[in-house]
């Protein structure tokens, strides 16, 4: 793995686009990347601070990932690991529920979604987001 985080908190917000413009003006987070879907809202964003980053999407879309988040609050996490089925085998033998079996995404990564414990919804993939300087 290169220098780049391997822990992103995911943000889901009613207004998302919004959002990534007071996480700019307000906080000084630096916009890395924006995906919109046709109908305008926010697919994924990324955006950075210092050597850190966060992921921001609309709440309310379709998909597991939006499904999961639905109940259980604004925030999810992601977690790149490098092996995403010994990772995923592990997380079910310890008892959490798996959400989303791992599964190849579009973009290049492998992900698995899991719920802890509490509820809450935790993403683990190989995509490493590019943050720059």
């Amino acid at each position: 793995m290169s220098d780049a985080p391997t822990l992103y908190p995911t943000l889901l917000y009613k207004d998302a686009k919004a959002a990534i413009a007071q996480l700019e003006e307000a906080f000084g987070f630096r916009r890395v990347a924006v995906y919109e879907a046709d109908d305008g809202s926010v697919m994924h964003a990324e955006m950075s601070y210092g050597n850190g980053a966060v992921m921001v999407g609309t709440k309310g879309r379709e998909g597991v990932f939006s499904e999961a988040m639905r109940g259980a609050g604004t925030v999810g996490i992601y977690v790149v690991v490098q092996d995403v089925d010994a990772h995923c085998t592990r997380a079910r033998e310890a008892g959490a529920e798996i959400l989303m079996e791992p599964v190849d995404q579009d973009y290049g990564s492998r992900d698995y979604l899991a719920r802890d414990l509490e509820g809450n919804v935790w993403s683990f993939g190989t995509y490493a987001p590019a943050l720059g300087g």
